[in-house]
């Protein structure tokens, strides 16, 4: 009785009804996917008279394991965004057995079970039950002198080649992030052979190719960018710099006039963005994002950037700014006398895309329930939609509905649905910037939809459903009879790779959009895969297990993702 007791306390108190989906997604495997191994150095104590006892040693201890396991969802300062707010006022109500049994167990309401799955002792749990019953450091700022001692310029642009200096199509080269290794892979598309290994930031989020496609610029989860020279025979590491000590946000200039010459970068900590130099990432601009929320209008310490796009229209940067719920455009013609317009759309700002015509931006305000469309063109707020729980649609994906036109659909972590809003004001009115389908997936967990102009189906993973039968497989649907269903592909049972979890993410087209390339996603000490499918047939094609190939995420195609195809 009394554990029943218990658990009745716990879910009433960290529940939300997104996780008590009966589809829900694996929270652990959520922070497997965002966490960042990232070092801070020794951290100023700020002890709260009334609170347990607690050294220096276990003080710094738990500061550290709080960075580099919790802050992805709770915050650097713990107030709070994907998962709830720590306060050490809070906390000091629970006390410290009761922290001590939600540590170790963790809740259905999405609170991973740390104890009990061997990440953390029951001597790091007792210590950081502790813990969060003080008040939480200031971690360090980042500034420009410790982003200048960062900084590394490998090869001079003038001793850079000036011509491609391989056979490879470098618009049909794939950059995979092999997540826990620290590397990218870059692999042929025609070939499907590795090309080469590249020493990265860890755990890439992101990898942007300039507008020319020569370069490609990856940005880890430790803030760590790296710019990549695709005309190198083999392509190399040519700089690099650390713009904070976590991040997931880079993108380069696309205007006409503009193009290959400037990159931004976003962190989450510290909340800001900086400009650079396109060629060597030489930093020279830094601007905080700490400010005022967009509904309460109170003031957030901890404003992460989130995506970044580089508008069609004008020569600007569409920056996300995720806990305040503000879209900053960043107009980079003058950067010494930078000009930044705010928009107000929804906070917890996270990822998005473009429609079909590039005009319109659509991101998810994810804890929100929203999707945000800003046109980028009259620079303002077109719509705000509301959407199911915690829709996250990585780019999202375009496509010809056969009822209601142009279209831009998205996924979801908290359920099922597969949300597909309509965008074509011009010849589609009634039916723009509306929800116009619901489509029913395998479940929540889903972080990615993925089609192309030329194909006709609509792929959706699931990596982090609970279910090992959905995380390790795909659902497709025929974009020509919506209405009939899915199908399920099982692409990790295709790569035949053994034991462990095999999470299957991250579709990607190849630059015809005649192939579809999937990561299997396994545990570092075990074979992970990629595994291409024909999208006419859904027919595997090819499995590349290379040893190299380890923990595989994202993958990103140059020419699609420089020219914005999804």
């Amino acid at each position: 009785m009394g554990r029943q007791f218990f658990w009745l306390a716990v879910l009433a108190i960290f529940s939300t009804s997104v996780w008590a989906q009966d589809k829900h997604p694996s929270t652990s495997a959520e922070l497997s996917y965002e966490g960042a191994p990232i070092v801070i150095d020794e951290v100023q104590m700020r002890l709260t008279p009334g609170a347990p006892d607690i050294t220096p040693e276990e003080y710094q201890q738990s500061a550290q394991i709080f960075f580099q396991r919790c802050a992805g969802c709770h915050g650097v300062l713990r107030k709070g965004a994907t998962g709830k707010p720590l306060t050490h006022e809070l906390m000091m109500e629970r006390g410290t057995e009761y922290l001590k049994v939600l540590i170790n167990y963790g809740t259905p309401g999405g609170m991973p079970n740390w104890g009990t799955s061997g990440e953390l002792t029951a001597a790091e749990i007792d210590t950081m039950a502790r813990y969060l019953q003080h008040e939480p450091p200031q971690p360090p700022e980042f500034g420009m002198e410790n982003m200048l001692a960062s900084w590394k310029v490998y090869v001079p642009v003038a001793d850079r080649p000036k011509t491609k200096q391989h056979d490879y199509d470098t618009d049909d080269m794939f950059v995979v992030t092999l997540r826990d290794a620290g590397k990218v892979a870059i692999i042929d598309g025609a070939s499907k052979d590795i090309i080469t290994v590249i020493n990265t930031g860890y755990a890439v989020h992101i990898t942007r190719p300039s507008d020319s496609g020569r370069y490609a610029y990856t940005i880890g989860r430790d803030a760590k960018l790296v710019l990549i020279d695709l005309f190198m025979n083999p392509p190399q590491r040519v700089a690099e710099v650390k713009i904070g000590m976590e991040a997931r946000s880079v993108e380069t200039s696309k205007y006409k006039g503009y193009e290959d010459k400037l990159a931004i970068a976003g962190a989450y900590w510290p909340p800001q963005f900086v400009l650079m130099v396109g060629d060597t990432l030489e930093p020279y601009k830094i601007v905080s994002t700490r400010g005022m929320t967009v509904d309460t209008q109170e003031f957030h310490p901890e404003p992460r950037v989130a995506a970044i796009v580089a508008s069609h229209q004008h020569p600007e940067f569409i920056v996300n700014v995720k806990e305040t719920g503000k879209v900053l455009l960043v107009d980079y013609t003058n950067p010494k006398s930078l000009t930044v317009s705010t928009l107000e759309a929804a906070r917890f700002l996270h990822d998005g895309g473009w429609d079909s015509t590039h005009r319109y931006f659509l991101t998810a305000a994810n804890k929100s329930n929203k999707i945000a469309v800003i046109d980028s063109k009259e620079r303002d707020v077109t719509a705000l939609i509301d959407v199911t729980e915690i829709p996250h649609p990585g780019r999202g994906a375009n496509f010809k509905d056969p009822k209601f036109g142009p279209v831009w659909a998205t996924s979801a972590l908290g359920n099922a649905n597969i949300t597909v809003i309509g965008t074509d004001p011009r010849r589609n009115k009634k039916n723009a910037w509306q929800v116009v389908r619901k489509l029913e997936g395998q479940g929540g967990g889903s972080l990615f939809v993925k089609t192309h102009p030329v194909s006709q189906n609509l792929w959706i993973d699931t990596p982090l459903n609970p279910s090992e039968a959905i995380s390790q497989s795909v659902a497709v649907f025929d974009l020509k009879n919506l209405d009939a269903g899915y199908e399920v592909l099982p692409i990790a049972e295709w790569a035949n790779l053994g034991e462990g979890p095999k999470r299957v993410v991250h579709p990607e087209y190849n630059k015809a959009g005649t192939e579809v390339w999937f990561s299997v996603w396994n545990t570092s000490d075990l074979r992970s895969a990629i595994v291409i499918v024909d999208d006419k047939t859904r027919k595997l094609l090819k499995v590349i297990d290379d040893p190299r190939i380890v923990t595989p995420t994202g993958k990103f195609n140059i020419y699609n993702t420089r020219k914005d195809v999804y």
